[in-house]
């Protein structure tokens, strides 16, 4: 494995592990420590996406005229800091000052993917970002897992306070291990370019970059929905007259379950796709993976079926994410692919608003109907893959820099 690659890995392992013992908590932490409301709560989750939304273009582009290095640094100082901030908070404003830091500043993993699509050729650029979702994954299974003995032994601002220490080391560590992957030159034309903005008219001129959009906006909109409601639905369907530290114990597992699931696919199950599929067809298939699994989600009545909907999620979730992460950098000339990662976070961003803005109501008035409707909703994401089915085949060798319609 390249250096470089693994050391990119390792740093969005450390960083998983932080972002995912801190998380969980943080409900309960607002709740307890500050005795905001579950309304309220739910906001901290709406502020970090939205900052997201904003800066996520904005981040990818930098990285484009800037250099990765320097904006990879950067991020990894205020992810570092907003932790601190959390952990050390004396008011529920400090809050979400610090999901607002964090969320502006979340756009590292945006730069370590487009570092990746840097250093890797073109053919192993899909494989390489599933190794990304399989750090993710890992730092799922370990973070809960420290997070939560952390917060019971120290109290609930350690997780926090040892995120911020873990953000810090990959800060450390990126400054002593990696080097810039754009020259001079790249750099130069990057930032005399034209029309160096990414317009929000742009995608429309550029079909397969407009369904790469698509995809990222349904699936992730039907996401919001799970995430928004998992731990309600669990409660009320699945664990229904368990006690809080039941139900509490079956999420923590369900969540280390997916973290599991989701590594296992990255390692064995899209190196095999990657030998027989085309890009295109592994999006279709991660899709309606996705989508049929929210289906059995809402019909699930007891936790080892829940699990089982749960593992075929996470399938389709680690079968999804790279090949469209790749396929969006290959829409685009070279020159803009920290850019259009960036714009595809924030469509993602904006999917996970949306959808956890209903989700609420939703679930108020089913509690099956957020699992079932976002299930629907993301089988039909299969529509605009077919259409980068359709142009990747005009493309079979999927060279060429991409289209400059950008």
């Amino acid at each position: 494995m390249d250096r470089r690659l693994f050391t990119i890995l390792l740093i969005v392992f450390v960083q998983m592990v932080g972002a995912s013992m801190a998380s969980p908590i943080l409900p309960l932490y607002a709740q307890n420590e500050f005795a905001m409301n579950a309304e309220v709560i739910t906001l901290l989750l709406t502020v970090f996406f939205a900052a997201q939304f904003i800066a996520g273009p904005f981040i990818g582009r930098l990285s484009d005229r800037r250099g990765r290095l320097p904006v990879l640094l950067l991020s990894q100082v205020g992810t570092a800091i907003a932790f601190a901030m959390i952990g050390f908070a004396q008011s529920a404003v400090t809050l979400f000052i610090a999901r607002m830091l964090d969320g502006v500043t979340g756009g590292n993993i945006v730069v370590a993917q487009a570092y990746i699509t840097d250093i890797m050729p073109e053919k192993k650029r899909t494989m390489a970002l599933g190794y990304v979702m399989a750090a993710f994954g890992l730092g799922f299974i370990v973070g809960p897992a420290i997070g939560g003995v952390l917060a019971s032994e120290f109290g609930p601002q350690m997780p926090f306070v040892f995120a911020a220490v873990a953000a810090t080391l990959t800060v450390v560590l990126t400054w002593l291990t990696l080097e810039e992957t754009l020259s001079p030159d790249d750099i130069a034309r990057n930032r005399g370019r034209s029309g160096a903005r990414l317009k929000p008219i742009a995608p429309l001129a550029n079909s397969p970059l407009l369904a790469v959009l698509s995809v990222s906006f349904i699936s992730e909109f039907g996401f919001g929905l799970l995430i928004a409601t998992f731990a309600l639905f669990a409660e009320q369907v699945l664990f229904a007259g368990s006690d809080f530290a039941a139900v509490s114990l079956g999420v923590g597992l369900m969540l280390m379950v997916f973290g599991f699931a989701q590594f296992v696919t990255q390692i064995v199950l899209l190196p095999l796709a990657l030998r027989r599929l085309s890009d295109p067809a592994i999006v279709m298939t991660g899709a309606a993976m996705r989508g049929f699994a929210m289906i059995l989600l809402a019909l699930a009545s007891e936790p080892r079926f829940a699990t089982a909907s749960v593992i075929v999620f996470a399938i389709g979730n680690g079968l999804l994410m790279p090949p469209l992460q790749s396929l969006a950098t290959k829409t685009v000339s070279r020159e803009w692919r920290g850019g259009v990662l960036g714009l595809q976070q924030s469509v993602k961003s904006l999917g996970v608003i949306a959808s956890t803005g209903i989700a609420g109501a939703m679930f108020a008035q089913d509690a099956t109907m957020p699992n079932l409707s976002g299930g629907i909703l993301t089988c039909l994401a299969v529509i605009p893959g077919l259409i980068l089915w359709r142009w990747a085949r005009r493309l079979p060798l999927m060279t060429g820099g991409g289209s400059p319609a950008l």
